[in-house]
Parts: structure tokens; C-alpha cells; sequence
């Protein structure tokens, strides 16, 4: 599924962690670990990275320790491009203040404009992360079939318990379902019909999939999709969130956010970002 796993690498008090759940996946994925730090290459600062990487990951038969010079964003966007990194580690603030919401981080530029899947994490953990509770965002965009598909996949390879995938009732069929002049029960059977119809979606992009031993919850919602989506994390305490971004954000997205930079303002978990 990955075979190359890169990790953006800043010398933090994050970065042991951060190594330590990077081994873990590339374990995990048998595949190749891209160490990528951006900043002058000094004997101080290799002797304390070797340090950590003999600690950590001397185990490992395929790594590749990159250092590069610029601006972090940019190198480590066309770093990925030249590696074909297929997946991308990164750590990133749960939480940011307006101010850092409008220049925008570090990891918020990557996770727009990198073309390869992203797993940011919000809090790395030297023991690595438990991701029991996953929650998939099924709402139907063209995106979606390979959202469910990977997260499905993901979710087998890191031995979650249970996977939510959370489905959103389209806003406009359910205005019609409630503002309608029928009685009491046609309108409850037309809200009933909405719900079905996500719930069968979600089942035909399961179907002939391998579900190993995971519990699958479909859940439907009404409301903006990222709201629920946050909401829900923080109702179950989900570990990671998984969901799709089949464009590039622009400067226009940054002064009227849509749904998807609201979530990545305020992240309620870790999240798994599948690309197109």
C-alpha cells in the first residue's frame, strides 16, 4: 500500500517520537523510510539525529536521510515529488490561533499542495500511536470509493478495532424532506429514504472488500460535513480520521474556508489524508 514512507523532520522536542511512529508504519508497510529535514547540516545536529535513528530504527534495511536547504514547504513538497513518496509523516499543531490560520504553517502548506497521501500527527507518541478508533468520511464525493477503500485497508494494517464511516445527508433533499406539505409520515419516510440512500452507499463501495476483523459503524448526519465530522471524533474519541482532497486550495480558500481548511484549523485527531 506505501512502500516508500517519507518523514518531514524537524529537530523538536516531537522528533524522537515522530521517528519512533514512522518505524512503525514502515514495519508495518514492509516499505523504504525518506527521513527529509530542511536546514544546514551541522555535526551537532547529525551526531543527535544518528542518535535517535540507532535507537529507533537500526532495523531498518531501506532508508534514505535527506537534507535540504530553503524554504521547509517547498523542498519538502518537491523532495516527495522526486522520491515518489507515497505517503508523507508529519506533525502538526491541534490547534492554531488566528494568526498562524492566515499565514499559514508549515504543515498546513503541505497538506494542500502535496500530491501524495499525508498522515499528520497531532500528538506522536515514542510507544507509537493506538489507532483503535478510526472514523472515514463517506460522504459522496468523487473522491470517496478510494477514501473508503484505503481507509478500509489502513485500518487492517494498523489493527484498529473499530471503523466509523460517517455520512452526510445531502442539505438540499433534506430541506425538501421537511418543508414539504405532506402528512407527518410521508415526511418521515421521505427523511428515512435519505438516510437508506447513504447507507446503501456506503455498503456498495464495501462491497468485495476484505474487512478482515474489522467492526464497521455507518453513521448518517445532517449538517456541514467537516463539523460533523469533528464532532463525532470528539464524541467517540477517535484516534484518526480519514477523508479524501481532490483539489489544491488556493489564496481564495484561505479568506473564505470551506469545509475542509475549518477542519484542518481545529483537528480533532490524528488525520490520514488520502489524495487524489
Amino acid at each position: 500500500m506505501y512502500q516508500k514512507i517519507g518523514l518531514a523532520l524537524a529537530f523538536s522536542p516531537r522528533m524522537e517520537a515522530l521517528i519512533a511512529e514512522a518505524k512503525r508504519l514502515v514495519d508495518l508497510f514492509d516499505g523504504e523510510l525518506i527521513l527529509i529535514h530542511v536546514g544546514v547540516k551541522t555535526p551537532e545536529l547529525e551526531s543527535r539525529l544518528s542518535e535517535i535513528f540507532d535507537k529507533h530504527c537500526s532495523s531498518l534495511r531501506r532508508v534514505k536521510i535527506l537534507w535540504k536547504e530553503g524554504k521547509p514547504a517547498k523542498q519538502i513538497l518537491e523532495t516527495c515529488a522526486e522520491e515518489k513518496v507515497d505517503l508523507l509523516i508529519l506533525g502538526a499543531l491541534k490547534k492554531e490561533g488566528l494568526l498562524t490560520y492566515y499565514l499559514g504553517s508549515v504543515a498546513r502548506k503541505i497538506i494542500r499542495k502535496a500530491n501524495c497521501s499525508l498522515l499528520t500527527l497531532i500528538e506522536p507518541k515514542l510507544e507509537t500511536t493506538d489507532f483503535s478508533q478510526v472514523v472515514i468520511n463517506g460522504t459522496q464525493l468523487e473522491i470517496t470509493p478510494k477514501v473508503i477503500r484505503q481507509g478500509i485497508d489502513f485500518s487492517k494494517k494498523i489493527a484498529a478495532k473499530n471503523v466509523h464511516i460517517l455520512n452526510e445527508i445531502k442539505m438540499y433533499g433534506l430541506v425538501m424532506g421537511t418543508a414539504s406539505e405532506d402528512s407527518e409520515d410521508e415526511v418521515s419516510g421521505t427523511r428515512r429514504k435519505l438516510v437508506q440512500d447513504e447507507i446503501d452507499y456506503v455498503e456498495e463501495n464495501l462491497k468485495g472488500l476484505d474487512l478482515g476483523e474489522l467492526k464497521i459503524n455507518i453513521k448518517v448526519t445532517g449538517g456541514r460535513w467537516a463539523t460533523e465530522l469533528a464532532r463525532y471524533c470528539e464524541k467517540i474519541n477517535a484516534d484518526l480520521l480519514v477523508m479524501g482532497d481532490d483539489r489544491k486550495l488556493n489564496f481564495f480558500d484561505r479568506l473564505f474556508p470551506h469545509d475542509l481548511e475549518d477542519l484542518l484549523g481545529n483537528l480533532p485527531c490524528n488525520l490520514l489524508m488520502i489524495k487524489s
